[in-house]
Parts: structure tokens; sequence; C-alpha cells
């Protein structure tokens, strides 16, 4: 369990707040590719870290991400014309570079307080289908992330966002908890449980495929340095003759701080973002791609996660609709014959993040060992932002993300887990041991 105090030190994360710093000191994700402007276009209004913000392209393709409100009066710069290399606000006609100097007063003839302002601007990026900014403190500005996707074709990676009126911790820790997948996943995860047997999903793209039964994996973490990753070790079903196998289980999930994780399928890896837009809601923005760079099957991918039901999920606005008027999309007549009533697996997860709250109480939990990874990553969250608070760097914040991968494979019992990521580096040091 945790302290209100803590939980309210990990789920705010606007101007001024602990964890906000910490956010600010990575470049996130914002938006999509194609909600980045062309030149000379619309602008995109954004909030992130719960500041309101427009992204704009100027003349000469540079991209500029400012606060929303004109420096003048604060009239939304989304309204603007963007024009010769900047953006101009419509109201009295001050216009902004893409680096936040002031370029015309208009209303205002002495020059000397074009000198004196700067509209706040943060430093972004275009890769891998998104738009990435940094908002923390200029001279800790860290080296721009290289995600191993980033070299794939396009068309073979899938990019998405969703968002939801939920705390980005709540997403954050169900991606986290592996024990939820052979439970709340059933159906897909062990399809026979109904009858009791265990009969393995051959669907190699699929997130929530197990190649076991077991409920209860032992979880083995430790600290990189980006974060952890943690082995969820599960019993293969015994031999014919009743033995032990000479295998057994191994998922290795990479959780990269400060809010992001890799979700292995057999067969594809599912990298995925939860960016705070404000304390009570989030974006998840999500990259899909085999480890191999191969074709994908974008509409099966969007099937599995539930994203087609149009109920739940707007196809134009990717606003997550479920409440619980509708029970977050459950049926359930169906579970008389599935597991939850709610279909794919995104849209379970959802489910169960928003039934929590806005912000989940957490000084009331009864943790177990099952929650060693949920219990390592709050931890880390609140070690940065001590270490911000102190001036010093952020758990993860320069760390080579690479060569990050996930794994499912069914390993010999003797095996070092670690010997399937070779890419994730130990950290130097570690935190003390849950006491889940």
């Amino acid at each position: 369990m945790l302290s209100t105090a803590d939980n309210e030190l990990l789920c705010r994360v606007g101007p001024g707040t602990p964890m906000g710093a910490v956010f600010r000191r990575f470049w996130n994700p914002i938006c999509m590719s194609d909600q980045v402007p062309t030149v000379d276009g619309t602008p995109t209004r954004l909030e992130i870290l719960g500041e309101r913000l427009v992204l704009f392209r100027g003349t000469d393709g540079r991209l500029g991400l400012l606060d929303e409100g004109c420096l003048h009066r604060g009239a939304s710069l989304a309204l603007g014309r963007v024009e010769d290399g900047g953006i101009r606000c419509l109201f009295h006609g001050w216009k902004f570079d893409a680096d936040g100097t002031v370029q015309e007063t208009p209303n205002h003839r002495d020059p000397r307080l074009r000198q004196r302002v700067r509209a706040t601007a943060y430093p972004v990026r275009e890769a891998g289908g998104f738009a990435w900014a940094y908002m923390g403190p200029p001279d800790r500005e860290p080296p721009f992330p290289q995600w191993r996707y980033f070299d794939f074709p396009g068309a073979h990676v899938r990019t998405i966002r969703l968002y939801a009126n939920v705390n980005y911790v709540q997403q954050l820790e169900g991606g986290t908890d592996t024990s939820h997948v052979g439970i709340l996943h059933s159906n897909v995860a062990r399809p026979a449980w109904m009858t009791g047997e265990f009969r393995a999903n051959d669907d190699a793209d699929n997130p929530a495929t197990l190649a076991t039964g077991d409920l209860a994996p032992e979880l083995d973490v430790e600290d990189t340095e980006f974060g952890f990753h943690y082995a969820a070790i599960r019993e293969l079903p015994a031999e014919p003759d009743g033995a032990r196998p000479s295998r057994h289980n191994v998922r290795v999930v990479p959780v990269i701080m400060p809010s992001t994780r890799i979700i292995p399928a057999p067969a594809m890896q599912y990298l995925i973002f939860e960016i705070p837009v404000n304390d009570t809601r989030t974006v998840t923005f999500g990259a899909t791609y085999r480890l191999d760079g191969g074709p994908i099957d974008v509409w099966k991918l969007n099937e599995l996660g539930g994203r087609h039901q149009t109920h739940l999920l707007c196809p134009t606005t990717f606003e997550y609709l479920g409440t619980w008027d509708d029970r977050f999309g459950q049926d359930r007549d169906a579970m008389k014959t599935g597991w939850s009533g709610i279909h794919g697996v995104a849209m379970e997860d959802l489910a169960i993040s928003m039934s929590q709250g806005a912000i989940a109480d957490r000084s009331r939990e009864v943790l177990v060992a099952a929650d060693k990874a949920v219990v390592r990553a709050r931890r880390q969250l609140m070690e940065s932002a001590r270490r911000v608070a102190a001036g010093d760097d952020p758990i993860g914040v320069d760390a080579d993300v690479s060569r990050l991968i996930a794994i499912d494979e069914n390993t010999p019992r003797d095996a070092r887990w670690q010997a399937l990521v070779p890419g994730h580096r130990a950290a130097a040091h570690t935190m003390p041991a849950e006491e889940a």
C-alpha cells in the first residue's frame, strides 16, 4: 500500500510538481505524425503534463511547440496565422518564432520589448510516427532516444494513440502487472479455462497468449540503466509421466522510466508509452512491430485489442468512450460463455483501469508477491522525484534504448533469463528489495 501523500506525489504531474519535474526531463511522444501540421498549416492544440500547448510548422519547415496562450493577453495561438516562419496571434498580431522569440508586436513600437520577453517554447522532433518534445531545463536536455523500430519501414509498424480519463499510474501499473494476463484475459490466454483444462493459444501476434496455465508466476526483478526489467517465470505442464519438465516459460518485460514498457507476444513487440495529459487524463501511444522489421497485419492487431468497436473507441478522436453507463462495453450475457464480457485485450485493460476511478486510492490495497514489478515501478518513480529535487538526474534519463526487447520463451530451468536480453544493461546499484 501507499500513503496518501506518496500517492499524490506519484499521480500529480502539472508544472511545479515533483513527478511533473521527472517527466519533463525525458523526451516524450506528444502526438502522432498525422497530427503534425503541414507547412503554414492549421496549428495543433495539445495538452501535455497539464500544460496547454500549440504545435505548428513554419514556412521553413521547422516545428514549433509553444504555450498556447499568447504572451501578450493569453488569446489562443491555435487560432493564429502561421506565416513567414512563425505564428501570429489574431488578437493584436504578435508574432513568434518556433523558439519563442518575439518577432513582431504591431501594437507596440518599442523594439526593446521583443528583446526582453520570450514565449515558452520546447524542443520538438519527429521520429517513428510521432512528434516528441522535451519540456525540462534547457541545460539538462538528454540525447534523443533511438528506439529500435525507428529503422523499420513505416508500413511494417503500427502506431496508435488512445485518450482515457484516468491517471497515468493506473495505465502504467496495468501494463507492468503480469499476473493479470492469464486471468483478466482468460479467453485469449487459456481458451479452455471453462473446462478446467489448459489449451495454448497458437496466435503468435497476441500479447495475451500464454504457454502455460500457471496463474501465479514467480517474479525476478532487476534494476537496469533504463529502469528495470523482470522475468515472469511460469511452470509448464507436467510431462506425460508426471515428471517435472526440464524447461519453464520466461516472459521478460522491460519497464523504461518514466512510463514506458515493452510487452512481448511470441512474434511481436508492443512498445507502449503512457503520457500524462494532466492529473486525470492519459494518452497512450504505441508502436507494434516484429523484431526483424517484417510485415504486420494492422487490421488484425487492432481487432485483437478491440479497437474496431466504435462504441468504445472513437475512430476519429481516438477517445475511449466506455463509462459506467454502458459498463465499459461489458456484455453480461457473454460472460456465460466467456470470462469478462468485454471484447479485446486493450478494452479489458481499460475497463479495469477506469473502474478504479480517475485517481486510484492505493492506501487500502493489499499487495502480494505478484505485485513486485508494480512496487518497483512506484519506487523508481519516487526515487527519481527525490533525485530531481536534489539537482540530480532521474533514473534512466540517458539510457540507450536502441537494443531493448521483450521476450516470451520456454527455456531450460538452469539458464539465466538475463541471457535472453543481452542488450539490457544492469544498473550499477540497485534499490532495496520490495516487501510485497
